[in-house]
């Protein structure tokens, strides 16, 4: 299991890589290099041009084919798990020479922008919080939203260690108690939440209200204290733990909406909450002019 994993993005197609801590380096999907590389319009297309390349330099006795490592990473089409094959810069490098294609150099430019910044992020962490603030304002959010999304990103490694220390296993497991924790605050499911935001595989923080975010962070960061204190040893416990934490921000939730009279869940997404700040903008500067 990789130390993290990641969406970058070439061109605005979606490549997934992964990080491992100790060996400092990025692993890359090869099919979705394939997919950028070769303009292919699907993902099987590109998926059997790998298999027919990968057995070509096999027989050529390519040593960066035959050492290349397989990770379980999310499917693109139905966000499960499956072994996926995987290449290390170099090794990707290689076999980027094997592929014909008028993106080879720009795509071998992305690819050390990449390894550099991680590697820069690895030595100074706040690199990375300036380069997500950086995109965030790019996208148009507000200031207070960009402050509460960043701060939750916090909470979120926070709580993760602590998951990490009592033996909760990183991805399904992690999944599993998030669901809780949203359930317990939100009244419904993470994939329900994101569907009620009209959302398929984005992020579902970046797609909340101001509030929505703090809530959640609540209900993470109570879920963190609890097992602090309480220590637990077995996935099950932390699975309650999660759901108490959550319900600890669920009543905060209940008490809001009991005060104003309104639903502090909204089915408003990333661009559609933007479009409110933009126009709350614009309008300030045309009562000013």
């Amino acid at each position: 299991m990789p130390d993290s994993e990641n969406i970058e993005l070439f061109e605005n197609k979606k490549i997934r890589t992964a990080w491992d801590n100790e060996k400092e380096e990025w692993y890359f999907s090869i099919v979705d290099v394939i997919l950028v590389l070769t303009d292919q319009l699907d993902y099987d297309h590109a998926k059997n041009y790998w298999k027919v390349l990968k057995h070509r330099l096999i027989k050529e006795g390519n040593e960066s084919v035959t050492s290349c490592n397989q990770l379980k990473l999310k499917s693109p089409k139905d966000g499960k798990r499956y072994k996926t094959d995987v290449a290390d810069t170099e090794q990707l490098l290689r076999i980027i020479q094997s592929v014909p294609s008028k993106k080879a150099e720009p795509f071998k430019m992305w690819l050390a922008q990449v390894g550099r910044e991680r590697i820069e992020e690895t030595i100074d962490p706040e690199l990375s919080i300036d380069r997500a603030v950086e995109t965030y304002q790019k996208k148009g959010y507000s200031e207070e939203w960009i402050h509460q999304r960043v701060l939750s990103i916090r909470v979120r490694n926070e709580l993760t260690a602590e998951w990490q220390k009592r033996g909760v296993q990183q991805g399904a497991e992690y999944a599993i108690l998030t669901d809780e924790i949203t359930k317990a605050w939100s009244g419904m499911s993470t994939r329900k939440y994101k569907n009620f935001k009209g959302l398929k595989k984005e992020n579902l923080r970046d797609n909340m209200s101001t509030t929505e975010l703090i809530l959640n962070m609540l209900a993470e960061t109570a879920t963190r204290e609890i097992s602090e204190s309480e220590e637990p040893e077995t996935f099950d416990e932390s699975k309650s733990i999660a759901g108490r934490g959550g319900k600890i921000a669920g009543d905060a939730r209940k008490s809001i909406e009991a005060q104003t009279g309104k639903s502090v869940i909204t089915s408003k997404n990333a661009v559609q909450l933007n479009e409110v700040v933009v126009k709350t903008i614009e309008d300030v500067s045309d009562k000013n002019e």
